[in-house]
């Protein structure tokens, strides 16, 4: 098995209901990667890191996940991220010239709400870097993994799916 480092930036991946404002939060120690982790059959580096909402990201925010990925000794890494600008982090670090394996997903529907996606896509993206045999970014969401160009998220039908 390979080691793999799973990077946290929050998302509706992590979203859970706050019942002082009836907002969904974002909830920042990664409990829903931890317990979908724990079913694994391997051990996952995790590092929470930002902490947001993918809208509320910005290029500096973008630059902490760089500088994670340089840091880090692990060649393949997972990050969670919102799927709102999802797309627009996986060119910010393709522009990077990091030769690690890098995959990223999330989930439309949070953990807290129906399990079933997010535990679906981390489990896709983690299957998928077992095979991958270059280093490049990735997309891993609603069964598609592909070179992050070549995955678009389709916000009138609500999934990602290949790109034209």
């Amino acid at each position: 098995m390979k080691k793999i480092l799973i990077l946290n930036t929050g998302g509706t991946f992590n979203k859970i209901y706050n019942p002082l404002t009836g907002n969904l939060d974002v909830e920042q120690t990664g409990k829903a990667i931890k317990a979908i982790a724990k079913g694994a059959l391997t051990k996952f580096k995790i590092k929470n890191i930002i902490g947001k909402d993918s809208l509320d990201m910005t290029d500096e925010d973008r630059e902490l996940i760089v500088k994670a990925i340089k840091e880090t000794k692990r060649e393949y890494i997972i990050i969670v991220h919102g799927t709102d600008t999802m797309h627009k982090t996986a060119q910010y670090i393709a522009k990077k010239e990091i030769n690690k394996k890098v995959i990223l997903t999330g989930a439309m529907v949070p953990y807290s709400v129906n399990p079933i996606e997010s535990a679906f896509n981390l489990g896709a993206a983690f299957g998928y870097l077992q095979t991958i045999q270059k280093g490049g970014v990735y997309i891993s969401m609603n069964g598609i993994i592909k070179d992050y160009k070549r995955v678009v998220k389709n916000k009138e039908k609500g999934y990602f799916e290949k790109s034209k």
